[in-house]
């Protein structure tokens, strides 16, 4: 029987309930299509609520504080074996469209990066570049999102291939000579914007594969909707500010929060004492935005994710035309979750609440997987890999340490986990917690510190009221603390088996 090939689909911080099929205010009709043609998982999570530690978990199989890239302005290095590398040596063909961010944007002799400046934006050694990288055989990358100044690589390559050379009048400065007063409308072509790169280049490589007779992993990673807020028309003016619901705070809802949580809502909180690197921290400053300007990012945010969705549907479509759908896994996710209001938050940071650490989750393969079905089976993407290849008849390698999640895919499982372990580690010391899931609690746990959080997901959803000091639950504290404990030492991998007495 023929191996599937596997088709991941990616987002970059997307909040959970952006879909169409469960969310009436935003349309995606092109993800609501993947919810009906397969099983949506409601109770995925991430690994780490940041893009380098979550993306190398994806590719890796296993939890930053073991593959080493624990924070942004890290690296994967490149010797950790990845999900490709084992596909590349079963036969299958391997590529990465979109975004990667597993390298820091800075190169040192002892941790030179490819995804650095300035060698991201040398154009002439992007166009001739076709090494390797963790796994793929092919990339077709780029870093910014939106305007961002970082922008490059095979993106604005194919920019000027396609003849398109006054790109920079749509990026900041110093790459570019965008106005940063402009917000929320962008001026670029849609035909240049990087959602047509990435499906082209996607379509391309499909192209390519089913011509060959070749069985693929290939990843599509699209950038959006990651702030800057910022989206061409008729995207920019889709969905009207006011007819929306915004996210807010609750009164008094932090009172019982560890300290970092409080400063938030403060107008010039003080955060130097987390300060550890001299690199920045996100998510550690205020919070507090007009409500003009909370109500038109999510209008904004959510034109991103809409206009995202048509190009997701020009892939989809591409398999349907090569005749391949039925033999090819589909996944769509995102890297981590994002706040548009909730709990008086914007963006990131470490805060780990169900908007940030929750993923949208939508698995499909036709005729196996379940169709027009829901599942709150519990999803990591440190699951991914193992499951990928297990789908694909291959051994897992046992330096992964995520569940093989295909049978609770396939519907012939309930669960293959029972509990989610996501990191944040942001400062070697200072910003450095865990928080450990199970089906009906939540539990947070901070460095050398002896606040945290407690939250009852069934009696308290929208994660208002912090047990974590109440007296009538310190036996519950206990027992999950105890839990956390056996979670993390489930998840140490063993290389090799036992093989002898001694």
């Amino acid at each position: 029987m023929k191996k599937p090939n596997i088709l991941l689909i990616t987002s970059d911080q997307q909040h959970y309930d952006t879909i169409g099929a469960f969310n009436p205010e935003i349309s995606t009709p092109n993800l609501d299509r993947l919810a009906r043609e397969g099983t949506t998982f409601q109770r995925a999570y991430c690994p780490n609520p940041t893009c380098t530690p979550a993306r190398s978990s994806i590719i890796t199989g296993t939890y930053p504080s073991q593959h080493g890239a624990w924070t942004l302005g890290t690296k994967l290095s490149e010797d950790h074996l990845t999900v490709g590398d084992v596909f590349v040596e079963n036969g299958y063909r391997t590529a990465l469209v979109g975004k990667a961010h597993f390298q820091p944007t800075r190169t040192t002799d002892e941790y030179p990066s490819l995804e650095s400046l300035p060698l991201l934006q040398d154009i002439e050694f992007w166009k001739s570049y076709n090494q390797p990288f963790y796994g793929f055989e092919k990339i077709e990358l780029l870093r910014n999102h939106t305007n961002e100044y970082l922008v490059g690589q095979h993106y604005v390559a194919w920019l000027e291939e396609n003849g398109y050379h006054d790109w920079k009048q749509y990026y900041m400065p110093p790459t570019g000579t965008m106005d940063p007063s402009i917000t929320y409308q962008w001026g670029i072509p849609e035909e240049y914007h990087y959602n047509t790169f990435i499906a082209e280049q996607t379509n391309e490589l499909l192209e390519t594969y089913q011509q060959q007779d070749e069985n693929f992993f290939l990843w599509a990673s699209f950038p959006d909707p990651h702030p800057p807020y910022l989206v061409p028309e008729p995207w920019a003016s889709m969905y009207d500010p006011n007819q929306l619901t915004i996210p807010e705070l609750s009164p008094g809802e932090h009172e019982k929060n560890p300290p970092h949580l409080q400063k938030t809502q403060e107008e010039n909180p003080d955060f130097s004492y987390l300060a550890e690197t001299g690199f920045g921290i996100h998510g550690y400053h205020s919070h507090l935005l007009p409500e003009d300007d909370r109500k038109k990012l999510v209008a904004n945010y959510y034109g991103m994710i809409s206009f995202m969705d048509k190009y997701i549907g020009k892939i989809l479509d591409k398999l349907d035309e090569l005749g391949i759908a039925d033999e090819t896994i589909v996944v769509f996710t995102t890297d981590h979750g994002h706040f548009f209001g909730q709990h008086g938050l914007q963006y990131k940071g470490g805060f780990h609440y169900e908007d940030l650490i929750r993923l949208p989750f939508i698995v499909r393969y036709p005729g196996k997987v379940p169709a027009q079905a829901q599942s709150d089976a519990l999803q990591s993407l440190v699951d991914l890999a193992p499951t990928f290849l297990s789908f694909a008849g291959i051994p897992i390698p046992p330096i992964m340490s995520g569940e093989n999640q295909k049978d609770v895919w396939l519907g012939c499982q309930e669960n293959a986990r029972d509990h989610i372990l996501c990191e944040f580690r942001h400062e070697p010391t200072t910003i450095h917690q865990k928080t450990y899931v199970d089906e009906r609690y939540k539990i947070t746990i901070y460095y050398r510190q002896t606040h945290g959080e407690i939250f009852d997901l069934q009696e308290d959803p929208k994660e208002l009221n912090n047990l974590w000091d109440h007296p009538d639950y310190q036996e519950l504290k206990k027992d999950l603390l105890l839990k956390y404990a056996w979670a993390e030492l489930h998840k140490e991998q063993m290389p090799m088996p036992r093989i002898s007495h001694a």
